[in-house]
């Protein structure tokens, strides 16, 4: 049974949000309680996401759910994982960058 859309969103941020936080000195080999946190507010939100398995990434969205403070925390979470996940993760960010681009041709 394939993932649905909303699982492999939650999937690439959590092992973002692990780059990140073992990156930064926060935690080895579990999350520290901050990324925790923000982990947890990510999968809420896309959990309630109102667009459902239609929905495009957070970045292209025209409803930004995130309240401003995660908003910035998940925006640098972003920047510092994003060049580094293909050498830690690489098939799940090819998976992630080729549905990146179905979305701006207009596919699903």
């Amino acid at each position: 049974m394939p993932k649905t859309k909303i699982a492999k969103e939650k999937e690439i941020v959590h092992k973002m949000i692990a780059i990140y936080c073992r990156g930064s000195g926060h935690g080895r080999e579990q999350l520290c309680t901050e990324c925790a946190e923000l982990l947890e507010y990510a999968c809420k939100r896309l959990d309630h996401c109102r667009f459902g398995e239609d929905k495009k990434f957070c970045k292209h969205c025209p409803i930004h759910c995130y309240n401003k403070e995660m908003r910035v925390r998940i925006r640098t979470v972003m920047r510092y994982s994003g060049p580094r996940i293909m050498l830690y993760h690489p098939v799940a960010a090819m998976d992630h960058l080729l549905s990146s681009i179905m979305q701006r041709v207009g596919g699903k």
